[in-house]
């Protein structure tokens, strides 16, 4: 999911497609969450929201990860597997937008909860790559 969310690649997509389009539409999902290496500006504010953006591409990562290791062991393989994994990713990135949203330098519920749905978003159209991972990963075992 790191490789989507690059400021190479998101400022290519943004760049590249549009948003009134399927693929545009599709890229421009898999460029979240953001991370950058640099803030877009010098001031405060872009340096909150860098570390915003960095902090939850990470927790992305690790709430999908303790999902999956919490429920794996009860499911056995196949279409159970695949549904896991998808629905990780869908949680997981919720939780990530949820809790990194306070971080930004307007915080409010309102603004966490509509990140958390915007991650949710985020989980049910790109969440089948980790769902087909699992799958995989399942089938060997």
């Amino acid at each position: 999911m790191l490789i989507f969310g690059n400021q190479i690649f998101t400022e290519w997509v943004e760049r590249h497609s549009r948003g009134d389009t399927v693929w545009g539409w599709f890229l421009r999902e898999l460029i979240w969450p953001r991370w950058w290496l640099t803030p877009h500006d010098g001031s405060g504010a872009a340096a909150r929201e860098l570390l915003a953006n960095d902090l939850k591409a990470i927790l992305v990562i690790l709430f999908t990860a303790l999902i999956l290791s919490v429920a794996v062991k009860s499911v056995s393989s196949g279409g159970g597997a695949f549904i896991l994994g998808w629905a990780s990713l869908i949680f997981g990135s919720a939780l990530a937008a949820f809790a990194t949203e306070f971080l930004t330098s307007d915080p409010t519920l309102l603004h966490a909860l509509q990140a958390a749905s915007f991650g949710t978003s985020y989980g049910l159209w790109v969440g089948w790559i980790v769902g087909i991972a699992t799958a995989s990963g399942k089938r060997g075992d």
